[in-house]
């Protein structure tokens, strides 16, 4: 059985930072190319950032500069570090796993239940 538990969301202020983690289980994780999308309230869910098991990485533009991914096979685990909140990052973000092993921009059959990550003072 495939989990992906998120982990690291909360309230930060504007400008603050956090870090998301996602450990893969029931997968071989260095076959998947693994992903972070957010979804706010009303949008549909959109592209974060992706990384495959080399650490080729896609990020989407509005992140660009102030997330990083990262992951680390051996803990079967990905991450996105997230610096310079902005309200307009306030969303549900979600893990992903797509059986890929090039950089791609679009989900995998897996997602994790989510983690609230809410930017406001």
């Amino acid at each position: 059985q495939v989990q992906l538990v998120e982990s690291g969301g909360g309230l930060v202020q504007p400008g603050g930072s956090l870090r998301l983690s996602c450990a893969a289980s029931g997968i071989t994780f260095s076959s998947y190319t693994m992903g972070w999308y957010r979804q706010a309230p009303g949008e549909r869910r959109n592209l974060v950032a992706t990384i495959t098991r080399g650490g080729n990485t896609i990020y989407t533009d509005s992140v660009k500069g102030r997330f990083t991914i990262s992951r680390d096979n051996a803990k079967s685990t990905v991450y996105l570090q997230m610096n310079s909140l902005k309200p307009d990052d306030t969303a549900v973000y979600y893990c992903n796993a797509a059986a890929a092993t090039i950089p791609i921009a679009h989900p995998g059959d897996y997602w994790g239940q989510g983690t609230q990550v809410t930017v406001s003072s």
